[in-house]
């Protein structure tokens, strides 16, 4: 379920997500979740190096790279937002677990 939220940003990072979701063709709101679950992704990864994810960092990237060279079909797209969609959420589960296991301590 999606709610809305209001966020402020400068102008220089409307900017960049203007420029992404010109380039991927994709909406504002879809570029600032995509960059959230990947920044998620990438903190949990370095809070957790044992947490083994379904997808890393690198291979986000690599996807990306492959997307700009390609031109990525928007069925694999898709599958690729999904897959970081996922895997953020199983991310956030595990430091939710985490953490719940530090104050039962």
């Amino acid at each position: 379920m999606l709610k809305r939220y209001q966020v402020l940003l400068p102008d220089w990072l409307e900017d960049y997500i203007k420029f992404l979701s010109d380039k991927y063709d994709l909406s504002f709101s879809e570029v600032i979740r995509v960059e959230i679950c990947i920044a998620i992704i990438n903190t949990i990864s370095m809070l957790y190096p044992n947490y083994k994810f379904g997808i890393t960092p690198e291979e986000i990237l690599n996807m990306i790279k492959k997307d700009v060279q390609e031109n990525m079909e928007k069925e694999e797209e898709h599958r690729m937002l999904s897959k970081i969609y996922f895997e953020t959420r199983k991310a956030i589960e595990h430091r939710f677990y985490e953490e719940k296991k530090k104050k039962k301590k």
